[in-house]
């Protein structure tokens, strides 16, 4: 088929090859406009713009989607189809109606569940033991498109918002294949997404990476697998700002083994040797397993206590934002 794809991270770039090595005519890519990164704030290409250079694909980059210059650009590449994968932004109903099979949109969740940004980290974050990706047809609405196809997703225990990403978007890049053979036969039947079970997914922020030492040590692991590698979870030691990789929620007969009279303060160290690193939260202990002092390399709590001691009675608290 005629392609256009309209995507920008990385997680549209494993579906953008799987489409190329599928066969499939690629007419154009659409990406984001390039934005500065990093430190010294130099402008950097989106991943799937990199990707489209390295195989001389014509790329476009609209602020706006919705401007008539650019409407008229997408009348003219007259795609058969419009694949958009996390493309970020709202896509116009003058360019969902333009091509003969409409705009293809690969949502990774189980719609309508997780409807919106951040699909893939609120999975791990509310602690769902499954999920998985849509193709979806696209309408006016927010991932709100009859479903074409779905395909489930088994979360691991120890599931990361990052080895999620990797497992859903190699799912997405089969699944679109499949989802395009099938409609072009004709075989494949619309099913309008039923108004129960919708959840709304909103975007990430650095301040939900704030860790509430008076939550549960579950949900605070869950919130670490979650944000892992972006934004990020983490607190304060000192003044200085600890990001937490890794963690992991103590099973209750490891607290009753503590004793009540060795309980701390939420976000008090309770337990610190050389490989350990125990700390109290509102309803259970939570392990450390890895962690980053600002200005410092990630590493395991063996590496870290060497370099930067900290002792049983030192609390974790929560950064003040705006400090």
């Amino acid at each position: 088929m005629r392609i256009v794809f309209m995507g920008t991270p990385d997680f549209s770039v494993a579906p953008l090859k799987a489409l190329i090595e599928g066969g499939h005519e690629i007419l154009a890519v659409v990406t984001q406009p390039d934005k500065p990164k990093g430190r010294g704030k130099a402008v950097q290409m989106t991943p799937v713009k990199e990707e489209a250079l390295s195989r001389g694909i014509a790329v476009y980059q609209p602020v706006k989607v919705r401007e008539p210059e650019f409407i008229q650009v997408m009348k003219d590449l007259a795609p058969d189809v419009i694949v958009v994968v996390a493309f970020g932004q709202i896509i116009p109903q003058a360019i969902l109606d333009l091509p003969p099979y409409g705009c293809i949109n690969i949502h990774a969740s189980l719609l309508p569940k997780y409807r919106g940004a951040a699909p893939i980290q609120w999975a791990v974050i509310d602690g769902e033991k499954e999920t998985g990706i849509t193709t979806m047809q696209m309408d006016a609405g927010l991932d709100t498109g009859a479903i074409l196809e779905q395909e489930r997703v088994t979360l691991a225990e120890d599931e990361t918002g990052g080895s999620l990403f990797d497992k859903l978007s190699a799912v997405g890049s089969s699944l679109i294949l499949s989802t395009l053979e099938k409609l072009e036969a004709g075989t494949i039947t619309l099913k309008p997404q039923p108004s129960e079970g919708s959840t709304y997914a909103g975007r990430l922020t650095k301040e939900l990476g704030d860790i509430d030492w008076s939550k549960d040590a579950v949900s605070i692991e869950r919130l670490i697998r979650g944000l892992n590698p972006w934004p990020s979870a983490y607190t304060r030691w000192k003044g200085k700002t600890v990001k937490l990789w890794a963690a992991k929620a103590l099973p209750q007969d490891a607290v009753k083994e503590m004793g009540e009279d060795e309980k701390g303060a939420f976000g008090q160290i309770v337990r610190c040797d050389r490989h350990c690193l125990t700390v109290q939260t509102g309803e259970g202990l939570l392990d450390i397993r890895e962690l980053q002092l600002e200005g410092k390399k990630r590493m395991d709590v063996e590496a870290f206590l060497r370099g930067c001691p900290m002792a049983v009675g030192d609390v974790f608290e929560r950064r003040m934002i705006n400090s």
